[in-house]
Parts: structure tokens; C-alpha cells; sequence
């Protein structure tokens, strides 16, 4: 199965996050992939944490689900939505969820994982507090996809700052994981040093493939990620990398 890590430098424009996304979505569908995965907060980086509460959708109604349903039709591709706020249940005006979403090719939704480790860091210039406008998550979650060559792949999922938690992947491959998901948006501290190192640290630990799905190394709201896209192969041999800064896909 070809798989598309797309890589991006969402801003705070919707709209023109959504533009950026579907071209390198098309590109990713052109090129053969049947999975394509969006990194994290794709659709929105905003100039503040608090941001994304007026951004909040029900689950299963709202513009940037209807987008996600509508563009994996369209292209003939599973897309894992990297994640985007969804309003907490019961709703939570101070809090929303961070969720990933996965569409199969008919647009239909088949898994939703919300995020369940936030990122707290503090090295006294730099304070970051997730929890301070996100609920936490509790539910690990995977989805089954059968690819054109007959073979049904597990897919593991989560988000960013799970990924230094390895027992979430250990579960995972437990139950049969074949592909672990990890779209993210990294700060530039933490990603030069360990984003690729925990990336292939899951890979080796669990014999699975890891789909690391990245914002670029400057967004345009002058945040600075520190990942790029990568793909690392089962037993840690990384098959492509995404350039550091721009759009793209490996």
C-alpha cells in the first residue's frame, strides 16, 4: 500500500489551510497513495491556545468534517484528518477535544481518537499547557483498512505528544497494529531533539510502520514546529522524509 505523510504550514485562515490541503492531498491521490495522512491541527494554527474554542465542531457536523468527507469521495482515498477541535461531550465552553478523525473513500467516517497525552513544558522563556484548553482523551483507538491488494492493514492511532508514551503503542501492537499514525505539530525544542529519534524508537519497539505527519519547521502565525514528515519502515529503516519547512509528503 502507498501511504502520503503530508507535511504543511497551516495558518490561521481556514480557508486557505483547506486550499493548501486538498492540493497536496490531489498530488498524494495523483502519485498512487490510498492513505493520506494531515498533521496535526491541518486546518488551523491559531495565534493563541485559546483560538480554537470558536473554531469547536459537533462530532460528525461541521464545515471542516464536511471538507474531510467530501475531498476523501472526491480523491478515491482514506484521509486521516491530523487532528481538528471538537466540542467536548457534554460540551465544555473552556475546553475542546483534539481529534483525529479517518474517512474511508466513500467519505464516511470509521474512526474518531482524541488525543489522550497533553503536552506541558516549561524551561523558563517557553510555557506550554495544552490542558489549559483541551480534554483529555481516554479511549485508544484503531481502524481496520483493506487495501487494493487484498490485505486488510491495522492502523493505530494518536497524536503528537502520545508518542512519548510508548505503552499507548504497545497496546496497540498487542492488538494486531500494523501502521501506527502520528500527525503532529512539535515545537522546535522538543522536535530537534526527539522527534526523529521517538519516531523510529516506536517503529523498532513494535515491528509496525509509523506515519509521522508534521507542520513545517515555521508556520505562518511565527510559531516554529520542529518536525517534518517521515516514514519509517517496520525494525526503524526510515523510507522518506518530508523537507523541513514546506509543504510536501514522503
Amino acid at each position: 500500500m502507498k501511504v502520503a505523510a503530508i507535511q504543511m504550514v497551516s495558518g490561521t485562515r481556514i480557508d486557505d489551510n483547506l486550499r493548501d490541503a486538498h492540493a497536496l492531498l490531489l498530488q498524494a491521490a495523483q502519485a498512487g497513495a490510498e492513505l493520506a495522512v494531515l498533521p496535526e491541527y491541518f486546518c488551523v494554527m491559531g495565534q493563541r491556545d485559546t483560538d480554537k474554542l470558536a473554531l469547536q465542531e459537533l462530532l460528525g457536523k461541521g464545515p471542516i468534517q464536511d471538507w474531510l468527507a467530501a475531498t476523501a469521495r472526491e480523491l478515491g482515498l482514506w484521509i486521516v484528518g491530523g487532528t481538528l477541535p471538537l466540542s467536548s461531550e457534554p460540551r465544555d465552553e473552556a475546553r475542546v477535544r483534539n481529534a483525529s478523525l479517518a474517512f474511508n473513500p466513500q467519505g464516511e467516517r470509521v474512526a474518531c481518537y482524541d488525543k489522550i497525552h497533553l503536552f506541558q513544558f516549561d524551561d523558563g522563556t517557553r510555557i506550554y499547557d495544552e490542558a489549559a484548553v483541551l480534554a483529555r482523551g481516554s479511549v485508544p483507538t484503531l481502524f481496520e483498512l483493506p487495501s487494493r491488494d487484498g490485505h486488510t492493514w491495522r492502523i493505530g492511532m494518536s497524536v503528537c505528544y502520545d508518542l512519548r508514551f510508548p505503552e499507548l503503542y504497545r497496546a496497540y501492537a498487542a492488538q494486531g497494529a500494523d501502521v501506527l499514525l502520528v500527525p503532529s505539530a512539535f515545537t522546535y525544542v522538543t522536535g530537534q531533539a526527539h522527534w526523529e529519534v521517538l519516531l523510529r524508537a516506536r517503529a523498532i519497539e513494535n515491528l509496525a510502520g509509523v506515519i509521522a505527519a508534521a507542520q513545517g519547521a515555521r508556520t505562518r502565525t511565527g510559531g516554529a514546529p520542529g518536525g517534518t514528515a517521515w516514514w519509517w519502515m517496520r525494525g526503524g529503516r526510515c523510507w522518506a522524509c518530508g523537507p523541513r519547512g514546506g509543504g510536501g509528503g514522503g
